[in-house]
Protein backbone atom coordinates (compact mmCIF):
# COMPACT_ATOMS: atom_id res chain seq x y z
CA UNK A 1 0.00 0.00 0.00
CA UNK A 2 1.46 3.29 -0.59
CA UNK A 3 1.73 6.46 1.96
CA UNK A 4 -1.53 8.20 0.43
CA UNK A 5 -3.47 5.01 0.79
CA UNK A 6 -2.42 4.80 4.48
CA UNK A 7 -3.54 8.82 4.55
CA UNK A 8 -6.94 7.92 3.71
CA UNK A 9 -7.38 5.05 6.23
CA UNK A 10 -6.41 7.15 8.93
CA UNK A 11 -8.12 9.99 10.95
CA UNK A 12 -7.08 13.55 8.91
CA UNK A 13 -3.87 14.87 10.38
CA UNK A 14 -2.28 11.46 11.60
CA UNK A 15 1.10 11.50 10.48
CA UNK A 16 2.65 8.00 9.40
CA UNK A 17 5.76 6.94 7.70
CA UNK A 18 4.43 4.62 5.56
CA UNK A 19 3.31 1.97 7.94
CA UNK A 20 -0.03 2.10 10.17
CA UNK A 21 -1.40 -0.63 12.55
CA UNK A 22 -4.51 -1.15 14.07
CA UNK A 23 -4.28 -2.63 17.43
CA UNK A 24 -6.73 -3.28 20.23
CA UNK A 25 -6.32 -0.88 23.21
CA UNK A 26 -4.45 -2.13 26.41
CA UNK A 27 -5.94 -4.26 28.76
CA UNK A 28 -7.32 -2.81 31.69
CA UNK A 29 -7.28 -3.48 35.28
CA UNK A 30 -9.77 -3.18 38.11
CA UNK A 31 -8.92 -0.79 40.86
CA UNK A 32 -8.24 -3.82 43.07
CA UNK A 33 -6.11 -5.62 40.83
CA UNK A 34 -4.22 -2.56 40.24
CA UNK A 35 -4.10 -1.66 43.93
CA UNK A 36 -2.93 -5.62 45.17
CA UNK A 37 -0.43 -5.84 46.53
CA UNK A 38 0.16 -2.31 48.18
CA UNK A 39 3.14 -1.19 47.32
CA UNK A 40 4.77 1.21 44.85
CA UNK A 41 3.61 3.88 43.54
CA UNK A 42 0.06 4.50 41.55
CA UNK A 43 -1.12 7.91 39.14
CA UNK A 44 -4.51 8.97 39.42
CA UNK A 45 -5.60 11.72 37.01
CA UNK A 46 -8.59 13.87 38.05
CA UNK A 47 -10.21 14.98 34.43
CA UNK A 48 -6.83 15.39 33.25
CA UNK A 49 -8.68 15.39 29.12
CA UNK A 50 -5.32 16.16 26.89
CA UNK A 51 -4.40 13.15 25.26
CA UNK A 52 -0.80 14.88 25.10
CA UNK A 53 -0.85 15.64 28.46
CA UNK A 54 -1.82 11.97 29.66
CA UNK A 55 0.54 10.35 27.46
CA UNK A 56 3.73 12.29 28.49
CA UNK A 57 2.19 11.19 32.12
CA UNK A 58 2.47 7.69 31.18
CA UNK A 59 5.87 7.67 29.86
CA UNK A 60 6.97 9.41 32.88
CA UNK A 61 5.22 7.24 34.91
CA UNK A 62 6.90 4.42 33.47
CA UNK A 63 10.50 6.24 33.41
CA UNK A 64 9.98 6.49 37.59
CA UNK A 65 9.11 2.95 37.84
CA UNK A 66 5.28 3.82 38.50
CA UNK A 67 3.33 0.73 38.94
CA UNK A 68 0.01 1.68 36.96
CA UNK A 69 -2.24 4.90 36.13
CA UNK A 70 -6.08 5.57 37.21
CA UNK A 71 -8.21 7.27 34.60
CA UNK A 72 -11.59 8.32 34.98
CA UNK A 73 -14.51 6.48 32.79
CA UNK A 74 -16.06 9.19 31.04
CA UNK A 75 -13.31 12.35 31.39
CA UNK A 76 -10.19 10.73 29.77
CA UNK A 77 -9.12 9.81 25.90
CA UNK A 78 -8.51 6.75 24.81
CA UNK A 79 -4.78 5.17 24.63
CA UNK A 80 -4.92 5.38 21.16
CA UNK A 81 -3.86 7.78 18.77
CA UNK A 82 -1.52 11.11 19.78
CA UNK A 83 -1.98 9.61 23.83
CA UNK A 84 -0.18 6.05 22.32
CA UNK A 85 2.54 9.07 20.01
CA UNK A 86 3.10 11.06 22.78
CA UNK A 87 3.39 8.16 25.32
CA UNK A 88 6.88 6.71 23.40
CA UNK A 89 5.29 2.71 24.28
CA UNK A 90 4.19 3.59 27.66
CA UNK A 91 0.95 2.78 27.51
CA UNK A 92 1.68 -0.49 26.59
CA UNK A 93 4.49 -0.71 30.08
CA UNK A 94 2.53 0.43 32.63
CA UNK A 95 -0.57 -1.01 33.70
CA UNK A 96 -3.67 1.16 33.92
CA UNK A 97 -7.52 1.53 35.45
CA UNK A 98 -10.65 3.45 34.52
CA UNK A 99 -13.22 4.21 37.27
CA UNK A 100 -16.36 6.01 37.52
CA UNK A 101 -15.60 7.72 40.48
CA UNK A 102 -12.42 8.93 41.90
CA UNK A 103 -13.26 9.24 45.09
CA UNK A 104 -14.74 5.80 45.84
CA UNK A 105 -11.46 4.29 44.04
CA UNK A 106 -9.35 5.92 46.87
CA UNK A 107 -11.65 4.63 49.23
CA UNK A 108 -11.10 1.28 48.02
CA UNK A 109 -7.52 1.65 47.84
CA UNK A 110 -7.31 2.65 51.00
CA UNK A 111 -8.52 -0.15 52.44
CA UNK A 112 -6.11 -1.98 50.56
CA UNK A 113 -2.86 -0.10 52.28
CA UNK A 114 -2.77 2.94 50.32
CA UNK A 115 -2.37 6.40 51.40
CA UNK A 116 -3.54 8.96 48.74
CA UNK A 117 -1.13 12.65 47.97
CA UNK A 118 -2.69 15.06 46.10
CA UNK A 119 -0.74 17.54 44.11
CA UNK A 120 -1.91 21.63 44.98
CA UNK A 121 0.12 24.37 44.37
CA UNK A 122 -2.12 25.88 47.72
CA UNK A 123 -0.84 22.72 49.71
CA UNK A 124 1.27 23.86 52.98
CA UNK A 125 3.92 21.01 52.71
CA UNK A 126 6.36 20.26 49.80
CA UNK A 127 6.11 16.78 48.24
CA UNK A 128 9.50 16.54 49.38
CA UNK A 129 8.29 16.67 53.48
CA UNK A 130 4.86 14.57 52.64
CA UNK A 131 5.99 11.65 50.65
CA UNK A 132 7.58 9.00 52.33
CA UNK A 133 8.27 5.12 51.25
CA UNK A 134 4.61 3.69 52.15
CA UNK A 135 2.69 2.84 49.29
CA UNK A 136 1.09 5.92 47.60
CA UNK A 137 -1.11 7.06 45.15
CA UNK A 138 -0.38 10.69 43.24
CA UNK A 139 -3.29 12.33 42.56
CA UNK A 140 -3.01 14.82 39.65
CA UNK A 141 -5.60 17.83 39.04
CA UNK A 142 -6.57 19.48 35.50
CA UNK A 143 -4.43 22.46 34.78
CA UNK A 144 -7.60 24.42 35.71
CA UNK A 145 -9.38 23.25 38.30
CA UNK A 146 -6.52 20.73 39.65
CA UNK A 147 -7.64 18.13 41.78
CA UNK A 148 -11.65 18.78 42.34
CA UNK A 149 -12.38 19.37 46.04
CA UNK A 150 -14.39 15.76 46.88
CA UNK A 151 -11.61 13.67 45.20
CA UNK A 152 -8.83 15.84 47.52
CA UNK A 153 -10.69 15.51 50.84
CA UNK A 154 -10.19 11.81 50.37
CA UNK A 155 -6.22 11.91 49.95
CA UNK A 156 -4.69 11.77 53.13
CA UNK A 157 -1.95 14.73 52.46
CA UNK A 158 -1.89 17.38 49.41
CA UNK A 159 1.64 18.46 48.77
CA UNK A 160 3.20 21.17 46.26
CA UNK A 161 6.11 21.01 44.42
CA UNK A 162 8.78 23.47 45.14
CA UNK A 163 9.33 26.19 43.15
CA UNK A 164 12.04 28.43 44.33
CA UNK A 165 11.80 30.18 40.79
CA UNK A 166 8.53 32.20 41.69
CA UNK A 167 6.77 30.90 38.89
CA UNK A 168 3.72 29.56 40.67
CA UNK A 169 2.64 26.85 38.00
CA UNK A 170 3.85 24.15 35.76
CA UNK A 171 2.19 21.70 33.35
CA UNK A 172 0.40 19.32 34.37
CA UNK A 173 2.71 16.80 32.80
CA UNK A 174 6.16 18.85 33.90
CA UNK A 175 4.30 18.86 37.15
CA UNK A 176 3.95 14.57 37.09
CA UNK A 177 7.13 13.92 35.92
CA UNK A 178 8.68 16.43 38.88
CA UNK A 179 6.46 14.76 41.46
CA UNK A 180 7.15 10.98 40.18
CA UNK A 181 10.86 11.95 40.36
CA UNK A 182 10.47 13.15 44.31
CA UNK A 183 8.43 9.89 44.86
CA UNK A 184 11.42 7.86 43.31
CA UNK A 185 13.69 9.75 45.48
CA UNK A 186 11.99 8.13 48.78
CA UNK A 187 12.09 4.91 47.34
CA UNK A 188 15.54 4.86 46.17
Amino acid sequence: MEGADIARQLPAGAVHQGLALKIDEPEMLSVHDLGTPAQGLLVMLDQITDPQNIGAIFRSAAAFGAKGVILQDRHAPALTGVLAKTAVGAVDKIAHARVVNLSRALEELADLGWRAVGLAGEAEGTLDQVLDDRPTVLVLGSEGEGVRRLVAEHCDVMGKIAMPGGFESLNVSAAAAVALYEASKVRA
